[in-house]
């Protein structure tokens, strides 16, 4: 049994009404830190394009060049109370507006009589990691109707031909707070923290359920 799974975290670039989208600049901090990457290991970090023909085909390359364990996927919502942790995929597109590539789908389903999938992340040890170190946190079962929940459902339900992480799971994060920024958005250090905390959590959670399996 590998002592490290492979872990594929993923963040969104800016979108129409986000001209700064705080989860590539949490992916693109984590990439520079080099201790922190070598005490993971295998493990990817990716920042996807928000257009709805593009997040099948990626995720299905990730799977077949990565085969990741855990999938953690990290979203903007100007709604955001800290981080809030999905936990349920729902089976809808309800975008309201076009993707970056202009695309606005026409279809209310993501797969044709699908039902909704639950997260497989550890939601609530994440949450009790988090609330230990002091960061905020809340549950959602509604991902909204954008590219999020479009990427969460894919990942979780196994579409993607290649792609079938042990763990799968979104997480939305606040507007950061740079400039004139609202009451609920965060530092990007603590969404940073908040960040490494979960990852450790989901990768923690996965290596007991490998030795609960070998037991």
């Amino acid at each position: 049994m590998s002592d490290r799974p492979r872990i594929l975290v993923t963040g969104f670039s800016v979108f129409p009404g986000a001209p700064v989208n705080p989860t590539e600049k949490v992916i693109e901090r984590l990439r520079g830190d080099a201790v922190w990457l070598a005490r993971h290991g295998n493990i990817r970090l990716e920042v996807l394009p928000v257009e709805y023909g593009q997040i099948p085909g990626r995720l299905e390359a990730l799977g077949n060049e990565f085969a990741p364990d855990i999938a953690i996927h990290f979203g903007l919502s100007a709604k955001a109370e800290g981080f809030t942790l999905e936990r349920l995929a729902r089976n809808e597109i309800a975008a309201g507006r076009p993707d970056n590539a202009g695309c606005l789908p026409e279809l209310t389903q993501i797969v044709g009589g699908g039902g909704d999938i639950a997260a497989t992340l550890p939601v609530k040890a994440i949450q009790e990691a988090l609330v230990a170190r002091n960061l905020p946190v809340s549950l959602s079962d509604d991902a909204g109707g954008y590219l999020c929940n479009y990427l969460f459902y894919h990942s979780c339900g196994q579409v993607c031909a290649g792609f079938a992480p042990d763990m799968a799971g979104f997480i939305h994060v606040p507007p950061l707070a740079d400039g004139e920024a609202p009451l609920n958005a965060m530092a990007l250090q603590d969404l940073v923290a908040g960040a490494t905390v979960i990852i450790d959590t989901c990768s923690a959670a996965w290596l007991a359920e490998r030795r609960a399996e070998m037991a």
